[in-house]
């Protein structure tokens, strides 16, 4: 059977119910899950009318809310808006802890008009672990061809030295090693774990974290039979990862070390997995774009390979109901 899976609208005014809309109709969503969109039954009609989509089936979507369309304008979800996104999300968490979907994937939302209407979290996957009670979790993002996990997130560059402990990158290291496991690949997760300096500190003459910090985390693992191998001089790292195919993830000591050469490759089939959670959830790598919102031009290849990666999740862990 196909995996049962949750798809949050997100934003009521970014381009969440067009993608979610657009996705739906897609082959591809249909042949590898059992898809539930949580959100607002009356907008997505109404979306559907503007902008020459088909309309969702009424079988597909648990509606939340009753958004008035007209009295929403693009970029401005409005007060009703921005509680409606944080609900669609609470309901989905809810609905794969208790097992009735397999997983959730999360459309974008807006975190500054969230915080306005009682949103008090940096993000999607801070609430969601919040919500799952988790501590220890990480962001992977990923395509076919690289897959990358951080260290650090949304931080000041010059704050990321401070902020890397040997605990800390153990975590990430076990995280990662843990998650593809279960999720990812059958075999010995080979994991490369980049250095934070130029040429990986270059024996102590750039940087000393690679002995102090990054090193000692990967023996740690290592000890564990975990395959980390580095820490490793970041301007060759990638090209091992995806031209020789030398690992199956790059651990990052912060965002744009992973991002840019993720976004290179990925830039339009990006997908956002969440590691270390109870449940499976995933996202597009993207935000809620509000620049091009309900003018019907808005790309749903990153959510459909958010659902596709969902779905394979749900399959290697065995949740297929």
């Amino acid at each position: 059977m196909k995996p049962a899976i949750a798809i949050t609208m997100g934003d009521p005014a970014g381009v969440g119910p067009e993608i979610v809309m657009r996705a739906l109709g897609s082959r591809k969503v249909r042949r590898v899950c059992a898809p539930l969109v949580v959100g607002d039954e009356r907008l997505l009609y109404y979306l559907a009318q503007r902008l020459g989509l088909p309309p969702p089936c009424r079988t597909d979507i648990i509606s939340l809310s009753n958004l008035d369309p007209r009295g929403i304008r693009p970029a401005a979800p409005g007060k009703e808006g921005g509680r409606a996104m944080i609900a669609y999300v609470e309901h989905a968490v809810a609905m794969a802890a208790d097992g009735r979907v397999a997983a959730i994937v999360t459309a974008p939302i807006n975190k500054e008009t969230a915080a306005r209407y009682g949103f008090k979290f940096p993000g999607h996957t801070e609430f969601i672990a919040h919500l799952t009670g988790t501590s220890d979790f990480r962001m992977m993002l990923g395509g076919r061809d690289l897959k990358v996990v951080l260290a650090t997130i949304h931080e000041p560059i010059k704050k990321v030295p401070g902020l890397l402990t040997v605990e800390k990158v153990f975590k990430t290291i076990k995280i990662t090693h843990d998650s593809f496991k279960r999720y990812f690949t059958a075999k010995r997760p080979r994991i490369a774990v980049c250095g934070l300096n130029p040429h990986a500190g270059e024996g102590g003459l750039f940087g000393k974290e690679e002995k102090t910090v990054i090193g000692p985390a990967i023996k740690k693992a290592r000890s564990m039979r975990i395959d980390a191998q580095g820490p490793l001089p970041p301007d060759t790292t990638f090209f091992q990862a995806v031209r020789e195919k030398k690992f199956d993830c790059v651990v990052c000591m912060y965002h744009d070390q992973g991002l840019i050469p993720l976004k290179l490759l990925h830039f339009e089939d990006g997908v956002n997995v969440t590691l270390g959670l109870p449940i499976i959830r995933t996202s597009p790598d993207h935000g809620t774009a509000y620049d091009i919102a309900w003018k019907g031009v808005a790309s749903p290849l990153s959510l459909i390979a958010a659902i596709e990666t969902a779905a394979e999740m749900a399959r290697k862990r065995g949740r297929v109901f």
